[in-house]
């Protein structure tokens, strides 16, 4: 299971008094309100810095990270990973899934024959659409339906999944 996720980007610094602009990654931006602090990646090394304050200026969020006090500084963070590790991650209602922790699983079809490897979710308005990397079938593209998406085993790392037809194109 994966350990940390990402739940936005810096992209610049914002004012001349450290704050900088980050654009969301996570479903619910409001999220940065409760976040204490967060681990900025740089070059995969995580450091932990205070959450400050958060502000929201139209798709993107204002932090002030404790510790970086000038634009120079904030500078120094453009196109850092913020992460949060798992405990500080939203809560998920039963049958939901953190999209790291389904990426490499195996998909299997409900006939016993393995598919290929859970490569990417699509989040779509109507209902998220697993990529499926087939060796047979190249790239398998599943809704994630109740008709399609049958169990999820993170234990056993599997998805068992119902082919509709018209989904593969076998010969």
């Amino acid at each position: 299971m994966q350990e940390y996720f990402r739940v936005g980007v810096i992209t610049s610094p914002h004012g001349v008094r450290g704050e900088v602009k980050v654009f969301p990654t996570t479903d619910d931006a409001s999220r940065f309100k409760k976040l204490k602090e967060v681990l900025v990646e740089q070059r995969g090394i995580r450091k932990e810095m205070k959450v400050q304050h958060v502000k929201f200026f139209k798709n993107m969020v204002i932090l002030k990270l404790e510790g970086i006090e000038s634009m120079n500084d904030a500078e120094f963070y453009r196109k850092c990973d913020l992460m949060v590790d798992r405990k500080n991650a939203i809560p998920l209602e039963e049958g939901e899934y953190y999209i790291g922790d389904l990426i490499g699983m195996n998909v299997i079809t409900d006939e016993g024959r393995k598919l290929g490897i859970l490569t990417d979710v699509m989040q779509t308005g109507a209902n998220d659409v697993y990529v499926v990397n087939s060796p047979e079938f190249g790239e398998v593209l599943i809704p994630v339906i109740d008709d399609c998406v049958l169990d999820i085993s993170l234990e056993k790392n599997e998805v068992l999944v119902h082919l509709l037809q018209g989904l593969i194109d076998e010969e």
